[in-house]
């Protein structure tokens, strides 16, 4: 696709893995607005790579709907989403609640579905679209005290597989990305705080190849890859 004045609604943006998106894509001249939840920090964001913001809560479906409907909006129509938002909880089974669980659900699960259908409308619509949703290579195979992330990436893969039969009738392309270990504060706030090294990956290079995925010809696409570090050890 053409990503010159495209028009991105990436969420989960402040920080990390969607903040390099939004950055990458701006580069590329696209037109990006930028969702969250704390308005200080996104803000901060939004003014420091010229993106406009929206505070929203992906799991809410009233604010699902109004970022959607105020990117339109602004713009006349919607070419990118990107699905971002997310975060992770690393814990034993026996020591994770049903209210976490619940919780991360909302968030990882629910609130790509919220914005996707949101989204889907419009595509439909217009006869053309294109959707990122971030996984993980979590989402490949699980692995101990990786109940709930685990499992919300396996599902938010399955619904990828679905949106993309079903979109792809209206010239929608739903991709997923499938990040490996990424050096950003995910981690430490997921209860594994990991020790910055400089073999592995950068939010960049997701970004970059995020990038490399949508400049396709639109008669084709790549409908999940997976991103790991060369050298990791």
């Amino acid at each position: 696709m053409e990503m010159k004045d495209a028009v991105a609604l990436v969420t989960g943006g402040k920080e990390g893995i969607g903040r390099a998106i939004a950055e990458a894509l701006i580069a590329e001249g696209s037109h990006v607005t930028i969702t969250g939840r704390h308005e200080r920090e996104l803000r901060a964001t939004a003014d420091d790579i010229g993106a406009d913001w929206i505070v929203a809560d992906v799991g809410s479906a009233q604010d699902a709907a109004r970022s959607v409907a105020e990117v339109i909006a602004k713009h006349g129509h919607l070419d990118i989403l990107v699905n971002n938002a997310g975060y992770g909880l690393f814990k034993p089974l026996v020591d994770t609640t049903l209210e976490e669980l619940e919780a991360l659900y909302r968030t990882n699960v629910f609130g790509p579905f919220l914005m996707a259908k949101e989204a889907a409308r419009h595509f439909i619509e217009r006869g053309r679209g294109e959707m990122i949703n971030i996984a993980s290579t979590s989402a490949l195979k699980g692995n101990s005290n990786r109940t709930a992330y685990a499992s919300s990436k396996f599902a938010l893969r399955g619904m990828t597989e679905c949106w993309r039969d079903e979109l792809r009738r209206h010239n929608v392309r739903v991709m997923l990305v499938n990040p490996s270990e990424v050096m950003t504060e995910f981690a430490a706030k997921a209860g594994s705080p990991r020790t910055p090294a400089d073999n592995k990956l950068r939010p960049r290079e997701i970004a970059d190849a995020i990038v490399g995925a949508l400049k396709i010809d639109s008669r084709g696409f790549v409908p999940e890859f997976s991103v790991f570090a060369t050298n990791p050890f």
